[in-house]
């Protein structure tokens, strides 16, 4: 009996650390946001009366400031979520499959190589895709200029922008993902596609019937994470097109915090993050949903 309440405790104790650093660093902040999105909260003034749901009824109310940006924002929000989550997912599995049919002793050089911008910052990631897209200094377009051909406004026109905002996101990030389905693709037992073969199955039976069935689970995780991921958009568009053309590729979070820290309203900004945090539990638990019943039928 001793044994077992000492076993108890020795792992509680080895998650202490981590219910801590979630208490401090994400569950109070969670919980202060919401608090502050029942406030009249300016940032400069002293008082922050109560108002209850005010601010989300503002939101929700057509004709207001508040509705158009939060509005607008997601709607850039969802289409780059549109865009981007299935070239992520799709994308870093084709190339989790390459490396994977590369001979042993090249693996982890692609491996490193296809994951190494996942470690640059925001800020370098835009450097150096601002020195590619430039419109008029950028190398792809001296390119096109040396071949005869006109350059191409990719980041100040539509549908340029969106483009080059998807192409930076694909190439800055999926090397987490290619990390993911190369791990997952490492555990497909090969007995399956040796018995796969003797059947007379192609590559593609094997692939659809074998290597999806196998990696479904972890195909659920980096769909979710990849929606989480493209919803928080902010440094791409932020950094490389500052919003534009116009108001084309201005998303959500850059409506907040233009809300919270150029209009000094806080308390709104609150009330457009938290119904932005739920509507991602929403999308992340239809997604489960969803893959469970798949899977079930």
């Amino acid at each position: 009996m001793r044994s077992s309440m000492l076993s108890r405790l020795t792992s509680f104790l080895f998650i202490v650390p981590y219910l801590l650093a979630f208490g401090l660093f994400l569950l109070v902040p969670i919980i202060y946001g919401f608090v502050i999105s029942l406030q009249d909260f300016e940032l400069l003034s002293v008082t922050h009366p109560f108002v209850g749901f005010k601010n989300y009824i503002t939101i929700f109310t057509p004709g207001t400031y508040e509705h158009s940006i939060f509005f607008r924002g997601l709607w850039t929000t969802i289409q780059f979520v549109i865009y981007s989550v299935p070239l992520l997912i799709f994308v870093g599995l084709g190339i989790a499959m390459l490396v994977n049919a590369l001979p042993a002793k090249l693996r982890g050089l692609f491996r490193t190589f296809y994951f190494l911008p996942y470690a640059l910052s925001a800020s370098v990631m835009a450097v150096i895709w601002l020195m590619m897209l430039d419109t008029n200094a950028g190398f792809i377009n001296s390119l096109l200029a040396k071949i005869g051909l006109n350059g191409i406004p990719w980041l100040t026109d539509t549908p340029w922008a969106w483009l080059s905002l998807v192409l930076t996101t694909l190439w800055w990030t999926i090397g987490f993902n290619m990390i993911i389905f190369v791990n997952a693709l490492n555990e497909v037992p090969e007995d399956y596609y040796e018995a796969a073969s003797i059947d007379g199955a192609n590559a593609w039976k094997k692939f659809l019937h074998i290597t999806l069935p196998s990696i479904r689970p972890v195909m659920l995780f980096v769909t979710i994470t990849s929606t989480i991921a493209s919803f928080n958009i902010y440094a791409q568009p932020f950094l490389l097109t500052r919003g534009g053309p116009g108001d084309t590729t201005r998303v959500l979070l850059m409506n907040v915090l233009d809300q919270a820290f150029v209009r000094k309203d806080v308390g709104s900004a609150s009330a457009m993050a938290i119904l932005m945090a739920l509507l991602i539990m929403l999308i992340s638990l239809v997604q489960f949903r969803l893959t469970n019943r798949k899977e079930k039928a």
